[in-house]
């Protein structure tokens, strides 16, 4: 049976996958956490993953663009510090950073890579 861990984020190891972004993740056995921090001007394109993924801002302003862009389901929202956007597994989305933000993402499952990977 696994052992509970503690964490720090003073402690986590980061990465920098992209420009205007790092990010520190815990990965459990069925979810992952990442903490990131984004620079105004971040950008991610438009991507999709099997992961079901909350993006919880907790300072800043985020812009989402939601479902297939051209398609009727396309909706582009701001999601402010205090705000919860879910993401439901194989939904394509776009992000861009309006301002400075910090947001956990928690994925499930678990994966190495997600939208802001390079290949």
């Amino acid at each position: 049976m696994p052992r509970a861990q503690k964490h720090s984020w003073t402690e986590v190891t980061s990465d920098r996958p992209m420009d205007k972004i790092e990010r520190r993740r815990i990965i459990g056995e069925k979810m992952m956490i990442s903490r990131v921090q984004l620079a105004k001007g971040f950008v991610v394109g438009s991507h999709q993953h099997a992961n079901e993924q909350f993006a919880i801002v907790l300072s800043g302003r985020m812009r989402f663009g939601v479902g297939g862009e051209g398609t009727p389901e396309h909706e582009v929202m701001t999601v402010v510090g205090g705000e919860v956007l879910w993401l439901p597994s194989n939904v394509p989305h776009w992000a861009e950073a309006l301002e400075d933000s910090v947001v956990l993402d928690l994925f499930s499952p678990p994966s190495e890579k997600t939208g802001v990977d390079r290949d």
